[in-house]
C-alpha cells in the first residue's frame, strides 16, 4: 500500500465536510454586493450594478507546511513569495489585478531579522505580481509557538468590470486547455512531501541522482507568480476560464472553472513532467490519480480557450517567458479524464 496525502495526515473529504457545513453561516453576511458562492477562486463583491462596474475580488491564503523545511533549512527568504503567490494567483483567475496585500506572520520569538527576511520575500512576492504591501500584523506568541517556528498568512484585494471578469461559463466541448509550467512543488502537499523527503538536514543536502539536484535545492523553491502574464493575455485573447493548479491537483481545480456536463480530458504525456514528481510518485507507490489529486505535476494554471486561438495563445506566452503547453480539451461529462 502506497503513500498518500490522507496517510500522510490530510483529511481532503473532512475539507469538503467543512466548506459544507460553514456554507449557512457564510451565507448569512451576504448582502446586494456579493455576487457568486463560495467555492470560487476568488471572492466577488461589486461596487456597482452596471456591465461595467467594478467589482473587488479577495483571496486569502498561507504557505502550509512548507514553512517546515524553511525551519530546517533556516531559510526564511522565499516563503513571503509563496504567500503572495497562493493569493494572487487566486485572484488573477477571475481576470482581475491585484491591487493590495497584507501579510500576518505569527512566531514563537520575535527575531527581528528572521522578520525581514519573511518580509523581504513578501516584498519581491508583490513586485512580480504588481500590488502594493500597504500593511500587516507580526504576533509573538511563546509558549503557543516554538521559539524557532512560525506561521504565516496572506490577503490581497484585486480588481475586474463587471462583464469582464471570466468565471468558466462559455467553456464548452471542444476547447483546448493550455498548462503555464510551474517552477515545482509550489506550496501544496507538503505534508506528504514531508512523509517523502523527510525532516533531516543532513538528508536533505545530499544530491539524488533522479533529481539532479539534493531536495534542499528543491523543497523551497517559491511558487510562480503568473499574474502578469496572465493580465497580458486576458489583454489579447478570449480567455474563457482559468484555473490554479493549487491543493487537489488537477482532479478538484480544472473542474471548479467547467459547467455542468463538461469534463477536462488531459493528456498526461503531453508535456514533460518534472523529475521531483516522478520520484514522489515512485517513492510514494500511488497511482496517477491519486498524485495528480495533490500535486501540480508541473504545470500551475490553466487556461481555457476555443481551439481556434489555442496555438496562438501558447504561442504567446511562451514569447512573453512562460513555458505554456496544449495538455488537454474540454469534451461531454464530468470531473477530469487523464
Amino acid at each position: 500500500m502506497g503513500i498518500d496525502y490522507k496517510s500522510a495526515g490530510v483529511d481532503v473529504e473532512a475539507g469538503y465536510k467543512a466548506v459544507s457545513l460553514m456554507k449557512e453561516y457564510v451565507k448569512k453576511t451576504y448582502n446586494k454586493n456579493v455576487i457568486g458562492d463560495i467555492g470560487s477562486f476568488g471572492g466577488f463583491y461589486a461596487l456597482g450594478d452596471k456591465p461595467d462596474s467594478d467589482v473587488l475580488v479577495a483571496g486569502t491564503d498561507g504557505v502550509g507546511t512548507k514553512l517546515k523545511y524553511a525551519f530546517i533549512l533556516d531559510k526564511h527568504d522565499t516563503v513571503g513569495i509563496d504567500c503572495v503567490a497562493m493569493c494572487v494567483n487566486d485572484i488573477v483567475c477571475q481576470g482581475a489585478k491585484p491591487l493590495l496585500f497584507l501579510d500576518y506572520i505569527a512566531t514563537g520569538k520575535l527575531i527581528p531579522e528572521k522578520i525581514a527576511q519573511i518580509v523581504k520575500g513578501v516584498s519581491e512576492g508583490c513586485v512580480q505580481a504588481g500590488c502594493a504591501l500597504i500593511g500587516g500584523e507580526t504576533a509573538e506568541m511563546p509558549g503557543f509557538y516554538g521559539q524557532d517556528d512560525y506561521d504565516m498568512a496572506g490577503f490581497s484585494v484585486g480588481i475586474a468590470k463587471r462583464n469582464k471578469v471570466i468565471n468558466g461559463k462559455t467553456i464548452t466541448e471542444d476547447d483546448v486547455l493550455v498548462g503555464l509550467a510551474s517552477s515545482g512543488i509550489h506550496s501544496n502537499g507538503y505534508s506528504l512531501v514531508r512523509k517523502l523527503f523527510g525532516e533531516d538536514k543532513k538528508e536533505l543536502l545530499k544530491f539524488i541522482p533522479e533529481l539532479n539536484a539534493a531536495p534542499a535545492d528543491i523543497l523551497l523553491e517559491p511558487t510562480r507568480i503568473y499574474v502578469k502574464s496572465i493580465l497580458s493575455l486576458i489583454d489579447k485573447f478570449n480567455v474563457k476560464g482559468l484555473a490554479h493548479i493549487t491543493g487537489g491537483g488537477f482532479i478538484e481545480n480544472i473542474p471548479r472553472i467547467l459547467p455542468k456536463g463538461i469534463a477536462a480530458k488531459i493528456d498526461i504525456d503531453s508535456y514533460e513532467v518534472p523529475a521531483v514528481f516522478k520520484y514522489m510518485q515512485k517513492k510514494a507507490s500511488i497511482d496517477n490519480s491519486k498524485i495528480y489529486n495533490t500535486f501540480n505535476m508541473g504545470i500551475g494554471m490553466v487556461a481555457a480557450v476555443s481551439k481556434n486561438d489555442a496555438n496562438d495563445v501558447c504561442k504567446y506566452l511562451n514569447d512573453i517567458g512562460e513555458k505554456a503547453y496544449i495538455i488537454g480539451k474540454t469534451v461531454k461529462g464530468e470531473g477530469v479524464i487523464l
